[in-house]
C-alpha cells in the first residue's frame, strides 16, 4: 500500500487489541482471528462496523423533563421554559407543558423529524401564552386532547387549530378542546372583540367539526357570537360555566345534534326566551344545567315557567329561584303561576338612584338660570319695554289704516283719481 496510508506492525498490533477490549466491553464474541500484520484501515473499519451493529437507542428525554417510555408521557412542569423543547422523544403519547412561560406558540411548534405520530394529549394550561399562531398543533396527526386554559391569550390566530391555510389544510383530529379562563387583563386587550376572536378560531375551514367536547368556562363572556358554534355539528358536550352570559337570544343550538350536556351555571342569564327553549326542546339527548342564575321573575317569564314545568331537559330544576323582584326573591320557580308573575312599574333601587341623581342636576341647572335671570334683571326690563313700544307703534299703524278703509268717504277720495 502507499507509504502515506500504511502504518508499521506495532501500530496494527495496538488498533487490534483496542478493537477487541471495545468488543468485549460491548459483549461481542468474534469468530475470526485478526493478523498481527493487517493494515490499520482494515482495523478501523471493522471497529466502525461493529459500532454501527448496535441495536438503535430509544428517543432521549429532553433535560428539563421527566419521562416514561412505559407510559408514553413526558412531563416539563413547572420549567420555565421559553419554548417547546426540541427533542422530544417520538414515543410520547401523553405531553405536559404546563406552569412555563412560553408566551407565543409559533407555527409548526412541534414539527419534528421523525414526526410526534403518537401525541394523543397535550396540556398547555397555566404557562403564560399570550399568543397562538397559524399552524401551531400542524404536524401532530394524532392530536385528540388540547388544554390551552389559564393563558392570558392576547392573540388566538383565527387559524390556530386548522393551518396557516384552512381551504387547503386537513381537519384537525382534535376531539377534546379545553379553553378555560383564557381571557387577558383588560389593559392588555386588544380593540376588537373577545368573544369574535375565539368564534373565528372555532368555525374556521370547519377544521373542527370532530369536536366533542368544548369548554369556554369562566372567560367573562357576555354574549356568543351567532354562528360560534355553526361549525361544530358533532359537540356532544358544551360548558360555558361561570361566565357572563346575559342572554342566549342570538346564539343557535339547533344543528348541535349529538349535544349532551350543556352547561351554562354561574352566569348573568335573567330569563330564556321562546326561541331558545323551543331549540334546546328539540334537542333530544341534551341535559341543561342552569343554577346559580338571577332570574326575573316577572310578566316575561311565565312562558319559561310554564316550560320547566314541562321539560325534562333542565337537570336540577326544583333548584331554580327567583333573584328579583325583591318581593319574589329565593321564590323557586317551578312554584309560580301566571299571578305571581307581573311586571312592577316600581323602578329597582340603582335606577331610582340614577333619576334622583338626574333630578337633582336638573334642579341645579334651573337655579343657574333663574340667577343668571334676576342679574340681568334690569337689562331685560329695558328689552322688554322696547318690544312693547315697538310693538305698540305696529299696531297703531295698523289701526290706522283699518279706520281709512272702514270710512266710505276715505275710500272714494283715495279712490278717485282727479280729486
Amino acid at each position: 500500500m502507499p507509504g502515506g496510508c500504511s502504518r508499521g506492525p506495532a501500530a496494527g498490533d495496538g488498533r487490534l487489541w483496542l478493537a477487541r477490549l471495545a468488543l468485549f466491553l460491548l459483549g461481542w464474541v468474534s469468530s475470526s482471528s485478526l493478523t498481527s500484520s493487517a493494515p490499520s484501515t482494515s482495523s478501523a473499519s471493522f471497529l466502525a462496523s461493529a459500532v454501527s451493529a448496535q441495536p438503535a437507542l430509544p428517543g432521549q428525554c429532553p433535560q428539563p423533563c421527566e419521562c416514561s417510555e412505559a407510559a408514553r408521557t413526558v412531563k416539563c412542569v413547572n420549567r420555565n421554559l421559553t419554548e417547546v423543547p426540541a427533542d422530544l422523544p417520538p414515543y410520547v403519547r401523553n405531553l405536559f407543558l404546563t406552569g412555563n412561560q412560553l408566551a407565543v406558540l409559533p407555527a409548526g411548534a412541534f414539527a419534528r423529524r421523525p414526526p410526534l405520530a403518537e401525541l394523543a394529549a397535550l396540556n398547555l394550561s397555566g404557562s403564560s401564552l399570550e399568543e397562538v399562531c397559524a399552524g401551531a398543533f400542524e404536524h401532530l396527526p394524532t392530536l385528540r386532547q388540547l388544554d390551552l386554559s389559564h393563558n392570558p391569550l392576547v392573540n388566538l390566530s383565527a387559524f390556530a387549530f386548522s393551518g396557516s391555510n384552512a381551504s387547503f389544510s386537513a381537519p384537525s383530529p382534535l376531539v377534546e378542546l379545553m379553553l378555560n379562563h383564557i381571557v387577558p387583563p383588560d389593559d392588555r386587550r386588544q380593540n376588537r372583540s373577545f368573544e369574535g376572536m375565539v368564534a373565528a378560531a372555532l368555525r374556521a375551514g370547519q377544521a373542527l367539526r370532530g369536536l366533542q367536547r368544548l369548554e369556554l368556562a369562566s372567560n367573562h363572556f357576555l354574549y356568543l357570537p351567532r354562528d360560534v358554534l355553526a361549525q361544530l355539528p358533532g359537540l356532544k358536550h358544551l360548558d360555558l360555566h361561570n361566565n357572563s352570559l346575559v342572554s342566549l337570544t342570538y346564539v343557535s343550538f339547533r344543528n348541535l345534534t349529538h349535544l349532551e350536556s350543556l352547561h351554562l351555571e354561574d352566569n348573568a342569564l335573567k330569563v330564556l326566551h321562546n326561541g331558545t327553549l323551543a331549540e334546546l326542546q328539540s334537542l333530544p339527548h341534551v341535559r341543561v344545567f342552569l343554577d346559580n342564575n338571577p332570574w326575573v321573575c316577572d310578566c316575561h317569564m311565565a312562558d319559561m315557567v310554564a316550560w320547566l314545568k314541562e321539560t325534562e331537559v333542565v337537570q336540577g330544576k326544583a333548584r331554580l329561584t327567583c333573584a328579583f323582584p325583591e318581593k319574589m326573591r329565593n321564590r323557586a320557580l317551578l312554584e309560580l303561576n301566571s299571578s305571581h308573575l307581573d311586571c312592577d312599574p316600581i323602578l329597582p333601587p340603582s335606577l331610582q338612584t340614577s333619576y334622583v341623581f338626574l333630578g337633582i342636576v336638573l334642579a341645579l341647572i334651573g337655579a343657574i338660570f333663574l340667577l343668571v335671570l334676576y342679574l340681568n334683571r334690569k337689562g331685560i326690563k329695558k328689552w322688554m319695554h322696547n318690544i312693547r313700544d315697538a310693538c305698540r307703534d305696529h299696531m297703531e299703524g295698523y289701526h290706522y289704516r283699518y279706520e281709512i278703509n272702514a270710512d266710505p268717504r276715505l275710500t272714494n277720495l283715495s279712490s278717485n283719481s282727479d280729486v
